[in-house]
């Protein structure tokens, strides 16, 4: 049987592969017909709202539920087909750190390689080994309720590689979390993809996948509306601006009002940026770019520099699903969620 990640298109194997899925909770559509491929020794980020549907993405993936139909490879197993070989190579960071909080750090790793049949010996020296990885030995000992919010989310992530995974799975692994600890995170995670591990990361923080990913997807209402690098998908929404800095920092305003008498985009369309000493104005293409240039040395202005910036991601996530990225609400319950939890009991 061939499998569905045996010839991607660009030459690179995929570690996950995805075509079709569709999820039902009840009258709850949670996937839509979802492709998706993830490149080995990649991240690539899929990016969506509350309720957009990229934790049951995860579940499906990770052999917590079972698609209504379509289907998905990841290592070269089936999810459907092959779930016991498939939880071998793979793990999984959730939204919130799903260790023993009655044990220790160490209990914790030496019990989840025992339950990944690693003999004693070797869930010890692994378990060893990630807690010195992960900057947890000091407290080795110590039950896990004692650990800050940041030692928790670090020891649910040498969990999830317990088992030397060859594909990991980040569902919004820095939910909650303060500025720093989320950069060590972040670390971490460069340091696995480093060592070859793929992972997929859904998160709702732009700033997050602009750090980690490559290569994102972007899903709303269970349906996949993006694929694409960071920039090629700003290049996508359009919108280029122009930021220019004249050479005296008196013409600030003079080359703003120049912009707007040219009537290039509008009137009041140029904004001056005095902490930068710059001014910004949107543009359409390269001819109003020339435009521009030749606009104000009729009016006798040097310019220092002149440079183009694509919009932002999160004005891009506002382009492609008509509202703004939030950051998770802990508190939040979708209403897939209830539904995926009433199915559990």
């Amino acid at each position: 049987m061939t499998r569905i990640d045996d010839n991607p298109t660009d030459g690179v194997r995929n570690a996950v592969t995805v075509r079709g899925l569709v999820k039902h909770y009840g009258e709850t559509k949670a996937l839509d017909g979802v492709d998706l491929d993830v490149r080995e020794g990649t991240v690539r980020g899929v990016l969506g709202p509350n309720g957009a549907g990229k934790t049951t993405l995860v579940r499906i993936l990770s052999t917590l539920l079972t698609p209504d139909s379509g289907r998905a490879t990841v290592a070269g197993y089936d999810v459907v087909r092959q779930p016991r070989s498939l939880r071998r190579v793979i793990g999984l960071t959730g939204q919130y750190a799903s260790v023993d909080e009655k044990l220790s750090g160490r209990e914790n790793l030496y019990m989840i390689g025992r339950l990944l049949d690693l003999s004693r010996k070797d869930a010890r020296a692994r378990a060893d080994g990630l807690l010195e990885r992960f900057s947890l030995t000091d407290a080795a000992k110590r039950p896990a309720s004692t650990y800050s919010g940041g030692m928790r989310r670090r020891l649910d992530l040498a969990a999830s590689m317990i088992g030397s995974p060859s594909v990991l799975y980040l569902d919004e692994p820095t939910t909650g979390l303060d500025p720093r600890t989320r950069n060590e995170v972040w670390s971490e995670v460069r340091r696995m993809v480093g060592d070859g591990v793929t992972v997929l990361l859904t998160t709702q923080y732009m700033e997050e996948a602009e750090q980690l990913a490559s290569e994102l997807t972007v899903i709303d209402r269970g349906k996949v509306i993006a694929n694409g690098g960071i920039d090629e998908l700003k290049a996508k929404v359009g919108g280029r601006a122009l930021r220019i800095r004249p050479a005296d920092p008196l013409e600030l305003r003079p080359t703003a009002t120049a912009l707007d008498d040219f009537g290039l985009t509008g009137p009041g369309s140029a904004v001056v940026d005095t902490a930068t000493g710059t001014v910004l104005v949107p543009i359409l293409s390269d001819e109003q770019l020339t435009a521009v240039v030749g606009a104000l040395s009729a009016r006798g202005i040097t310019l220092a520099d002149l440079s183009t910036e694509l919009p932002s991601l999160d004005e891009v996530f506002l382009s492609l699903t008509g509202h703004r990225a939030t950051a998770p609400d802990d508190q939040q319950t979708t209403q897939a969620d209830r539904a995926y939890e009433e199915a559990a009991v």
